[in-house]
C-alpha cells in the first residue's frame, strides 16, 4: 500500500509525521531542519503569499496582511464570531454566512487559508522523502462537530491531499503514548493548545483505545491568554502614557499580541520578564514588568474552564478523578505551570509529558496512518461521538437518534411519522447539538421525503443516521409504503459544496504554477548573481592570464547578463548564465592549473607520494 502520513494541522503549529521501523518521527523541513510549522499565512503588499515563519516574520514586520490561529474560525458562520475575532482577523463585512477573510479584492475561507499551511507539509515531506505524498491523516479536536470537521476535509482537498481520516487529536496522543507504553488502565488526555481544548478520558487495555468520553471547548487556548496578556499591557501603557486610542489601534493589538505570546513562553521557565511595546509617535519604546505570579492571576479564570470540562468528562464516563492512573498532557498551552499544576490538584497525579506536547499529536497521526496502511495490526481505536445528532420532530424540539460519546463507526434507525393528513412530504431537518429546541441546536441539513398522502400517523418514515470512522454524518429516510429513498451526506451549512471546492483546485493549481515559474525565476537569478559574483573575482585574481580577445569576450558575456537581470524572463536569464560560464571556463581551468602548480612546487616528491598514499 502506498505511504499515508499523519498531520497535526494545529491551531499555533502544524506538523507532518511518518512511521519507519515501528517509531513515528516527525519530518523535518529538508531546507532548515524545522520541526514545527507555524500555522500562519502573509498575504504581502506585492502580491507574494508566505508561510510559517516567512509569514510570522512579516507580521513582526506589520507588512500585508496576516491570518494566525485560523484554526479557530475553521466551520463557523458569522454570527458566532466576536469582537475578539473581529480584531484580530480581516474580516469581511457580513452579519452572517459562511466567514471570509478580506484580502485585496479577494474573499478566502478559513479552509483556503489552512490549505496554503498543508500545501507546506506536504512540499516539506515530498523533499524529504523524495516522493509524491498525496494520502494522509488528518487530526482534529475531538469537540469538533460535523461542520468544523468537513472544513478540515476541504482544506486537505485544496492542497491535493486524499483525507483518509479525520483522527480526534486527544485519542492520537493516546496512540502516540500507548505504542510504547501497552498501559492496561484509564487515561485522561489533557489536550490544550494555541486555540482548542480538548478533554477525553479512554481505556487502554490490550491495544485497544477505547474512548469513554469527551468534552471540550473549541474557542479555549493559548491564544485567550495572549489576548488577556495583551489587554492588560495596552491599559497599563494607554493609562501610564496618556494614550487611550491605542487601544483600538489594530496594529498595536497585533503587536501587544505578539509580545504577550512571547512573555507566556519566557515565563514557563522564568519568574519575571519584561513586555515592550513600541507606540506610534513615542520614540522610547514602553516597557512593562510582568511576574509569573501577576501572569496566572490574569490567566488564572481561563485556565480554570479547562478543569471544568475535566469535571464534565468524568461525569459522563462515570469515573471519579481518584480512578484515573495517568494524565497525558498534549499541546504547547500545557507547559505552563499553572495549567500542570491544576491538572496535578484535580486528578491527583503527576501528569505524563515524556512526549514533546507539541510533537504527540502528529505522531499519533503517524500512528494511525501506519495502521491504515497495514503496519500496525495490534492496535484497534474506538472513538466517539462528540456532540448528540437528531432531527427536529414537532414542536419545534430536538429528537436525538445518537448521543454524544457513542462509539464510532455506528448506525442508529428510528421510525417517524406524518403530523396531519394527507401530507405529500416530510421535511427532514438534522441537527447536532444538546439543547432540547432545535433553534438552540447547529442545523446541518435540511431535505424533503415524498410519501404517500395517507391520514395522520398512518405513513411510514425510516430515518437512519449511520457516522463512518472519520466522524462524518451522512442519513437516509425511506418512505416504507412507497419505498421512496432520500441519502444525504451531510454537507453543513458552511462547508464548501463540490462545485466551490473544484473551483478553489482549479485556482490553487493557477496559483501553484504562478508559484512554481516565481520560484524557477529566483533559483535563476540566484545563480547568475553568483557567477557574476565568482567572475568578478577570477577576472581580478587572473587578469594575466587572459588574451585581450578573450577578457573583452567576457566583459560582454558579463554585461549581457548584468542586462538579463533587469528582465523577468527565466529563460533570457538561463542562457546568458551559461554563455557566460562558457566564456569564463579557459579562464576557470588556467587559475586551477595555476593553484596546483603553485601547490606542488611548496611541497616535496615524498610529501606529494605520501598524500596521494594517503588517499
Amino acid at each position: 500500500m502506498s505511504r499515508i502520513l499523519g498531520i497535526d494541522l494545529g491551531t499555533t503549529n502544524s506538523l507532518i509525521a511518518q512511521v519507519v521501523d515501528g517509531v513515528p518521527r516527525v519530518i523535518r523541513d529538508p531546507q532548515t531542519g524545522e520541526r514545527l510549522l507555524p500555522s500562519v499565512v502573509a498575504f504581502t503588499d506585492d502580491g507574494k503569499v508566505l508561510v510559517g515563519q516567512a509569514a510570522r516574520d512579516a507580521e513582526r514586520n506589520g507588512s500585508g496582511i496576516v491570518i494566525s490561529s485560523v484554526k479557530r474560525l475553521m466551520g463557523i458562520g458569522m454570527e458566532h464570531v466576536n469582537e475578539d475575532d473581529r480584531k484580530q482577523f480581516p474580516l469581511a463585512p457580513a452579519d452572517s454566512g459562511p466567514v471570509r477573510f478580506t484580502i485585496g479584492n479577494q474573499a478566502l475561507t478559513p479552509p483556503q487559508i489552512s490549505a496554503y499551511v498543508l500545501r507546506e507539509l506536504r512540499r516539506r515531506a515530498e523533499q524529504a522523502l523524495g516522493e509524491p505524498c498525496n494520502d494522509v491523516v488528518i487530526t482534529v479536536p475531538a469537540y469538533f462537530n460535523d461542520s468544523q470537521r468537513q472544513a478540515t476535509r476541504d482544506a486537505g482537498r485544496l492542497a491535493g491531499l486524499q483525507v483518509l481520516r479525520l483522527v480526534n487529536e486527544p485519542t492520537a496522543a493516546s496512540l502516540a503514548y500507548g505504542l510504547d507504553r501497552r498501559d492496561h488502565g484509564t487515561v485522561a488526555v489533557f489536550d490544550f493548545g494555541g486555540g482548542t481544548f480538548d478533554v477525553s478520558i479512554l481505556r487502554l487495555q490490550d491495544g485497544i483505545f477505547e474512548v469513554l468520553a469527551t468534552n471540550g471547548n473549541t474557542r479555549l487556548g493559548g491564544d485567550d491568554f495572549d489576548r488577556a496578556v495583551a489587554g492588560w499591557l495596552l491599559k497599563k501603557a494607554a493609562d501610564e502614557c496618556g494614550r487611550p486610542q491605542i487601544m483600538t489601534d489594530h496594529r498595536v493589538f497585533t503587536q501587544a499580541r505578539r509580545e504577550a505570546e512571547n512573555a507566556k513562553i519566557r515565563l514557563t521557565t522564568e519568574p519575571v520578564t519584561v513586555a515592550t511595546l513600541v507606540l506610534p509617535g513615542v520614540d522610547t519604546p514602553y516597557e512593562a514588568l510582568l511576574t509569573r505570579e501577576e501572569f496566572e492571576t490574569i490567566i488564572r479564570a481561563t485556565a480554570e474552564q479547562t478543569i471544568v470540562h475535566c469535571r464534565e468528562a468524568l461525569k459522563d464516563a462515570q469515573i471519579r478523578p481518584e480512578e484515573i492512573d495517568s494524565v497525558v498532557l498534549v499541546g504547547g498551552s500545557t507547559r505552563i505551570p499553572l495549567v500542570r499544576t491544576l491538572v496535578r490538584e484535580f486528578f491527583g497525579v503527576e501528569p505524563l509529558a515524556d512526549i514533546d506536547p507539541d510533537e504527540v499529536v502528529a505522531l499519533g497521526a503517524a500512528v494511525q496512518a501506519d495502521i491504515l496502511a497495514g503496519g500496525t495490526k495490534d492496535m484497534l481505536l474506538l472513538d466517539v461521538v462528540p456532540l448528540s445528532l437528531g432531527i427536529e420532530t414537532m414542536g419545534g424540539v430536538m429528537t436525538r437518534l445518537i448521543h454524544r460519546n457513542t462509539k464510532i463507526p455506528c448506525t442508529v434507525v428510528e421510525e417517524f411519522t406524518t403530523p396531519a393528513d394527507n401530507v405529500t412530504s416530510i421535511d427532514i431537518h438534522v441537527l447536532q447539538g444538546e439543547r432540547e429546541f432545535a433553534r438552540d441546536n447547529r442545523s446541518l441539513a435540511r431535505f424533503k421525503l415524498p410519501v404517500e398522502p395517507l391520514p395522520a400517523g398512518m405513513a411510514r418514515v425510516l430515518v437512519m443516521f449511520l457516522i463512518d470512522a472519520n466522524g462524518i454524518l451522512s442519513v437516509t429516510a425511506i418512505d416504507e409504503k412507497t419505498k421512496n429513498e432520500h441519502t444525504v451526506e451531510v454537507k453543513p451549512s458552511y462547508g464548501l459544496t463540490d462545485e466551490q471546492v473544484e473551483e478553489m483546485l482549479i485556482d490553487s493549481f493557477d496559483n501553484a504554477e504562478r508559484d512554481v515559474t516565481e520560484r524557477l525565476l529566483a533559483e535563476a537569478v540566484v545563480a547568475a548573481e553568483s557567477i557574476l559574483l565568482h567572475t568578478d573575482k577570477a577576472l581580478k585574481e587572473g587578469a594575466d592570464l587572459l588574451q585581450p580577445e578573450e577578457r573583452d569576450e567576457i566583459v560582454s558575456a558579463e554585461t549581457a547578463l548584468r542586462k538579463a537581470l533587469e528582465s523577468t524572463d527565466r529563460q533570457t536569464i538561463l542562457d546568458a548564465t551559461a554563455a557566460l560560464d562558457a566564456a569564463t571556463k579557459p579562464l576557470a581551468d588556467r587559475l586551477l592549473d595555476r593553484a596546483v602548480n603553485r601547490l606542488l612546487k611548496s611541497r616535496t616528491v615524498d610529501e606529494v607520494l605520501a598524500s596521494d598514499e594517503a588517499v
